[in-house]
């Protein structure tokens, strides 16, 4: 029997309805188990397990198969003896009577077993990779993976986008995260710099006529890492012409209805809409998780000539906000005052609590405010009976950050949020610019060619801080899935724009003399959006992060333990280059 390898079945796909054929299949061995004169083995592929029967002649062969041992066998599918069904199994009904076995690649015994439940540090699995894909939930999540991109591919094909392949060696235009550079050989003392994201080229094609734009694209920045960060990742990348941005909404939201089924999820026809204002004072993040309250309350109003001189002062110099938590009030002092040491770690003192149980209320100002000052804080807050009331005061980026965080840690550590409850929606109208003291100047919030809402154009250039953009973020679950704007196309707001930046006519020119140029020749109203692809899998997948759904990711440190790079390159390819390593401190 000779097998192509394109109809050669997978393990998991073989079922009842296969009873009585002869079949071929491979894999590798998960177990084997000898009951005497019968050897069974589990086979493994990416599909699933099968198990296979060595009888009669074929049990010596069976005796001398270990763990991952890569196998190829003939047999016939039959059916499994009465009880001895596995419901788990998708193939869980048969089994495969072993008639001809061959052992194409006996295996070590590997350094952590290949199941679900390892026991291995994460070092370890990054370290072995290869190894750590072949338990099948890692399997899963790079199937998942394909599965999203294969529909989002179909969904936009639908919708006449066209996929289009941009450069990733490009030119360095620093403004945001740090650029990876690469040094080239050709023009000594030049550098090409890997792409933070395709923007300036998706805009061309837009000038260009393309009109619908798709790419599914790496992306890389130089910047810290966390969970749900990597130095090189994966965009789902969006850019049209002729758009507003109901047209991006619907978009997405017809996206989503696509994909997100694909684990069970359903989200709703319309996603619901917060403007970066709201977002922050209600929940004080601009990517907020509205599947359970802890809404933040204003309390600044209450502070003024409350006798309280901490409030009073925090009330002058910033903000006062709070978060009221159901049932707080059975918090010990020790609870309390871990509460106030996490907050230290946004900038914020600590925080300031009022109880309201059943007998009276407390608060460490109930001296200097009396009952009736702390009832005034409850009730403001709308702070029933048994609850607790969280109060804290300071510089607004710090008590919105700091709360924000608060109302997580609480959520997660009491169970507020429902099992298998997943909430979407935008945010929009962010900030155009935002300042940074240390520079001393404005930056773009997201890029700088995000357009400003037409009736704060006005201010671009009198009250920069004002200005609103044309912006939006789609949040899933407090994780900001992805993000875009509607693009400037006026050549003329593009230059106010670079002047609210500090970049003055000769450095545009120097840095975006090519978009400025290719401006001159007509270019369409256009917009776009960009989805974090890594992201979005994760929370599919249901991980908490983005390692697991890559197949050869970094680590935290932005290594590769498999590869073990970054490493050093030998002087010849350095001096190849035009560049000369040195050591930390040495002024050479």
């Amino acid at each position: 029997m000779t097998t192509s390898a394109w109809e050669r079945p997978w393990c998991a796909s073989l079922d009842a309805s296969r009873i009585g054929e002869r079949v071929e299949v491979v894999g590798w061995v998960r177990r084997r188990r000898d009951l005497g004169g019968l050897i069974f083995v589990d086979l493994r592929d990416r599909s699933g397990l099968l198990q296979l029967v060595f009888e009669d002649a074929l049990v010596g062969a069976g005796e001398g198969l270990s763990s991952e041992d890569v196998l190829k066998v003939r047999g016939t599918v039959r059916a499994r003896a009465v009880g001895q069904e596995n419901p788990e199994l998708a193939s869980g009904e048969i089994e495969l009577k072993v008639e001809e076995l061959e052992l194409l690649t006996s295996a070590e015994t590997p350094p952590f077993v290949i199941e679900n439940r390892v026991n291995a540090s994460e070092e370890l699995r990054l370290s072995h990779r290869y190894l750590d894909l072949r338990r099948p939930e890692m399997t899963a999540n790079l199937v998942l993976r394909h599965r999203v991109v294969a529909e989002a591919r179909r969904y936009f094909d639908g919708l006449d986008f066209i996929e289009v392949e941009t450069p990733i060696l490009t030119r360095s235009t620093p403004e945001g995260a740090r650029d990876f550079l690469v040094p080239s050989r050709i023009h000594r003392g030049s550098f090409y710099a890997l792409p933070q994201s395709p923007q300036l080229f998706k805009q061309l094609l837009q000038v260009a006529g393309i009109g619908r734009y798709l790419q599914v694209t790496r992306c890389f920045r130089d910047e810290d890492l966390r969970a749900d960060r990597q130095p090189e990742f994966t965009q789902i990348d969006l850019e049209a012409s002729f758009v507003c941005e109901e047209d991006i909404y619907s978009l997405i939201e017809g996206l989503f209805a696509r994909i997100f089924p694909l684990v069970g999820i359903e989200p709703p026809a319309r996603f619901p809409r917060l403007t970066y204002r709201e977002a922050m004072e209600r929940f004080g993040c601009d990517r907020p998780d509205t599947r359970f309250g802890l809404e933040l309350v204003e309390l600044g109003p209450l502070c003024a000539g409350c006798g309280f001189t901490v409030l009073e002062s925090a009330a002058a110099a910033g903000r006062v906000k709070g978060l009221v938590l159901p049932g707080g009030a059975a918090l010990s002092r020790k609870e309390l005052d871990a509460l106030s040491e996490a907050v230290k770690h946004y900038g914020a003192p600590g925080v300031l609590w009022f109880k309201r149980a059943a007998d009276g209320v407390a608060s460490p100002a109930k001296k200097a405010l009396g009952d009736e000052g702390v009832l005034r804080f409850l009730d403001a807050a709308g702070a029933a009976t048994g609850d607790l009331l969280l109060a804290l005061g300071g510089p607004e980026a710090t008590v919105l950050a700091a709360l924000g965080a608060l109302r997580l840690q609480l959520a997660r550590e009491r169970g507020l949020i429902a099992a298998g409850r997943h909430d979407f929606l935008w945010v929009t109208d962010f900030p155009l610019l935002e300042w940074n003291a240390d520079d001393g100047r404005f930056y773009a919030m997201h890029h700088p060619f995000t357009s400003p809402q037409a009736e704060d154009l006005p201010l671009l250039a009198s009250d920069p801080a004002a200005v609103r953009a044309r912006a939006y973020d789609v949040v899933m679950d407090g994780v900001e899935l992805g993000g875009g704007s509607i693009r400037i196309h006026d050549p003329e707001i593009q230059r106010q724009m670079f002047a609210a930046l500090g970049i003055g006519e000769d450095e545009a020119r120097e840095r975006f003399g090519f978009l400025l140029e290719a401006f001159r020749y007509g270019v369409p109203p256009h917009g776009g959006l960009a989805l974090g692809l890594d992201r979005m899998v994760m929370l599919m997948a249901g991980r908490d992060s983005i390692r697991d759904v890559i197949a050869f990711p970094k680590t935290t440190s932005a290594t590769c333990l498999m590869t073990r790079a970054p490493s050093a390159v030998d002087a010849h390819q350095l001096a190849e280059l035009g560049l000369q390593v040195r050591e930390p401190g040495d002024r050479g």
